[in-house]
């Protein structure tokens, strides 16, 4: 029997915690991706800054350069110029771009690190940060106003052809950037063996390019573009990144740096094939800061990051501020406080001298800086440094998973665990007292402390039928009993 379908009314298009990601082919559309672009356009244009121009780039996904160029089409309809990547690049290489430039705005196309059936749409503000809530607000509102109504378009080849598009390959001038607040020399002269996995990403090559020309080895797999990313989601965490991992525990190496597939996120992993996970970074990365370079502006977390940056903060004098998750609220924060760095718990790092936005790259040259400053205190290796800087800032046993409900149940589900725990949280988990309870600022979930300084967070999803369960403990146990009753608590069991 032959089915009539009506046509879909436009897709609503909502920025989440970075960009607007979507399954390519289905909401991910070249009519969307014009949309969006519509929305940053009139935006632009709205505050009389066509003059700025807009900073356009693409990561390695399927059709990313496309879609980028499709973007541009319409900002150039509106006259404002396009400065376009001449290759897939790193996100954060629009961000340095944009504030190289003085650009009023940057697009990068990337899904980050989801699954690689997905695209997305990333809005950079002026600073160089991801947009705010503020500016994404007036995004939104605009792509509504507009609806399924017809984008103007310029093509390409005659925006180009009058000169209102310029190719630009951001690396000579990032690394002159990295250069005022990093010692690539010294880097580069260290005798180490570092193994660089780029997950088939758009920070391919860039690592082993920037160390290139001196002592230090550097091996790097899956280079070449891969839209697949291998099979998994190309985010620096594990199972995904169990190959490099089983890599350096045949030993040979002296650690791992893990970068996911558009560079924006770092990870770590020690000589031995033992991940560093997210929160040991956060900290990692704080001590580095203090004890190394001496610096002691604020810090910015996330709320769902690590109970060590308060520690470390007590004990270097440094005021720690926490914000929603996601680095549109923790990069406005950090320009706010003057921030030395931001970190959220998925392995995102900015830095206030260098940008307010994550950078995968600089964070694992940050990384690997550090290990050799405590290999030259004695601290070596990896597997060593790492055990003395957690006598210093105490355990981080951290592990998320995410409890998937059925979607017919997840309206009462999502009731019960911000309305029902309002007057019912609980009292005990994981064999402790509950010490307090914390509401996030979003609304979205809540956070327990229990007596030992473990905690527990649930976080309901306003996209898809899941919550969030994260939780930092005093041992691999309690991390174990802790997870067991966030799941509980989520089932309602």
């Amino acid at each position: 029997m032959t089915q009539v379908f009506e046509g879909a009314a436009p897709t609503r298009i909502v920025f989440g915690t970075d960009g607007w990601r979507a399954r390519v082919a289905d909401d991910y559309t070249f009519e969307n991706v014009r949309r969006c672009a519509d929305g940053v356009a009139r935006y632009v244009v709205d505050r009389g800054e066509q003059a700025r121009g807009v900073v356009v780039a693409y990561d390695r996904r399927f059709a990313s350069e496309h879609f980028a160029m499709a973007a541009s089409e319409v900002l150039l309809a509106h006259d404002i110029p396009v400065a376009f990547a001449a290759g897939a690049v790193p996100t954060q290489m629009s961000s340095y771009e944009v504030v190289e430039r003085g650009a009023a705005a940057g697009i990068v196309i990337t899904a980050s690190h989801n699954p690689w059936t997905d695209n997305g749409f990333k809005v950079k503000a002026p600073s160089g940060s991801a947009a705010g809530p503020e500016i994404l607000a007036v995004l939104e509102a605009q792509i509504e106003r507009n609806g399924g109504g017809p984008i103007e378009r310029r093509p390409f080849a005659d925006g180009e052809a009058a000169g209102l598009v310029e190719r630009f390959d951001p690396f000579p001038g990032y690394e002159r950037f990295l250069r005022r607040t990093v010692d690539l020399d010294a880097l580069k002269a260290a005798d180490v063996h570092v193994l660089v996995e780029p997950m088939y990403g758009a920070g391919a090559g860039w690592i082993s390019r920037l160390l290139s020309g001196g002592r230090i080895r550097v091996t790097e797999i899956h280079q070449e573009r891969n839209p697949f990313f291998g099979g998994v989601n190309p985010e620096p965490i594990r199972p995904h990144v169990d190959e490099a991992l089983g890599m350096l525990a045949g030993g040979g190496y002296d650690m791992g740096l893990l970068l996911d597939g558009d560079a924006d996120r770092a990870g770590a992993a020690d000589e031995r094939g033992e991940f560093i996970h997210q929160l040991q970074v956060t900290g990692l990365l704080m001590y580095y800061l203090a004890e190394h370079r001496g610096w002691r502006d604020p810090v910015v977390i996330s709320v769902n990051n690590t109970s060590m940056a308060a520690r470390l903060g007590a004990r270097f004098g440094i005021a720690v501020h926490e914000t929603a998750v996601g680095f549109k609220f923790i990069g406005p924060r950090m320009i706010e406080t003057g921030a030395m760095m931001g970190a959220e718990e998925s392995g995102g790092f900015g830095f206030g001298m260098h940008l307010p936005e994550r950078d995968g790259i600089y964070a694992d040259l940050l990384l690997l800086d550090l290990f050799l400053r405590e290999r030259a205190a004695g601290r070596w290796p990896v597997s060593r440094a790492l055990e003395q800087f957690h006598e210093l800032a105490g355990p981080s046993w951290y592990r998320r998973i995410d409890v998937h409900v059925d979607r017919a149940v997840y309206a009462e589900t999502k009731r019960r665990l911000l309305v029902d725990l309002q007057e019912a949280a609980p009292t005990e988990l994981a064999g402790q007292p509950v010490a307090r309870t914390e509401s996030l600022v979003t609304g979205d979930g809540y956070k327990f402390f229990v007596a030992d300084g473990s905690w527990l967070l649930v976080r309901t999803s306003g996209t898809e039928p899941l919550v969030r369960v994260y939780t930092e403990a005093t041992s691999e146990d309690v991390r174990e009993a802790m997870l067991a009753a966030g799941e509980r608590l989520v089932r309602g069991s």
